[in-house]
């Protein structure tokens, strides 16, 4: 069935980590107020009841700045302008010194009935080197006020390959953020993106080398699926039935429609994404689109992003292209980056490490 996903990028930080390259702003009560009021235009605008829309996704930024009543005002507002599913998926990241167990409870009222926490890591030289506000012992607390406030449905993000990360320092983040009740982990690869404060040689020369990230997320792998969490797409895991619905519509192909500054949006066979200003967004009307692609989801994308996915590549959904991918499956089966049951194709773990190269040599 042709449903759609609800994405609304919150602008908002308390400080703006080292290594993010996500579009934000400090966070000011009375412009959140004005961004919220634009929010619900755009929402107006964009009504489609004619689909169910059985995901919403409120990402950042820091999306838990927002107040309780000021998501209620935004849910309210998506049930009057979209058909939403009575057991949508509404997902609100979190960051750990922004909510307390009360902001919780609240926060579980409006709607919202899964987290996504910014855990990072357990390590407290770890986060203070990220830029982080909180400590590994509020990141534990904030998972079990989550809990006892309702959600059973937590997801932690964690980053790897940090220096001087070892094998045994991921091991100790991973025990302890999987013996918290939670059903999903993130989990990404530090990259220097360019632009951010980490963007500079000084940084660089701190993190690992190619073969120690190799080792260290693999091992990744190996810890979490051993502790059931597993492995569903390339930097992500979770317990069976706790994918996370909203994020497996971009990796399937399948529409959204994004609001906010530098939301992304794919609809009815196009791309389009939002310019990166907040004030441009709250004095806009309908916030101002750039199309991206007039013909989203061809064969190349479609592929690429289906092979980011375990379940991999239904060589039936590509016929035109069945035989010059399977020329090249041999090759990749012998080093040990695919698997291939004669249907269809999945890259391994060690496969996911380098999806870039392998995917390119499959379908280019």
């Amino acid at each position: 069935m042709n449903t759609l996903g609800i994405y609304i990028h919150v602008p908002f930080c308390v400080k703006k980590c080292s290594y993010c390259d996500f579009y934000s702003v400090s966070y000011e009560k009375e412009i959140s107020e004005k961004y919220v009021d634009a929010v619900i235009r755009n929402l107006q605008y964009y009504s489609d009841k004619k689909r169910i829309t059985d995901t919403v996704y409120f990402g950042g930024g820091t999306p838990s700045l927002l107040s309780p009543e000021q998501v209620k005002l935004i849910l309210d507002e998506i049930k009057n302008s979209f058909n939403l599913s009575s057991d949508a998926e509404i997902t609100l990241e979190t960051n750990p010194n922004t909510v307390d167990f009360n902001k919780l409870s609240e926060l579980r009222k409006t709607g919202i009935n899964r987290l996504s926490i910014g855990v990072q890591s357990m390590i407290d030289r770890e986060l203070s080197f990220l830029g982080r506000i909180h400590t590994s012992e509020r990141a534990e607390a904030v998972v079990s006020e989550a809990y006892k406030a309702g959600f059973d449905n937590i997801s932690c993000d964690v980053m790897i390959a940090l220096p001087e990360q070892s094998a045994e320092s991921l091991r100790y983040t991973l025990d302890r953020v999987t013996s918290m009740p939670i059903k999903h982990i993130s989990a990404y690869i530090l990259k220097t993106e360019q632009g951010t404060p980490f963007d500079c040689d000084k940084i660089k020369k701190r993190l690992p080398d190619d073969d120690t990230v190799a080792e260290i997320y693999l091992e990744m792998v190996r810890i979490l699926e051993s502790k059931g969490f597993e492995q569903y797409e390339v930097s992500n895991f979770a317990k069976k039935g706790f994918e996370s619905r909203h994020n497996c519509r971009y990796w399937k192909c399948s529409d959204y429609i994004g609001i906010g500054p530098s939301a992304h949006s794919c609809n009815n066979g196009k791309r389009f994404a939002v310019g990166r200003n907040l004030c441009d967004f709250i004095e806009s009307d309908v916030q101002k689109i750039e199309i991206t692609d007039e013909n989203s989801c061809g064969f190349e994308e479609y592929s690429m992003l289906r092979l980011r996915l375990k379940e991999g590549l239904d060589l039936d959904s590509v016929p035109k292209h069945r035989d010059m991918i399977t020329k090249k499956i041999p090759a990749l089966i012998k080093s040990g980056y695919i698997n291939y049951d004669g249907k269809s194709v999945s890259l391994t773990p060690k496969g996911f490490l380098m999806s870039n190269s392998v995917i390119e040599y499959l379908i280019f």
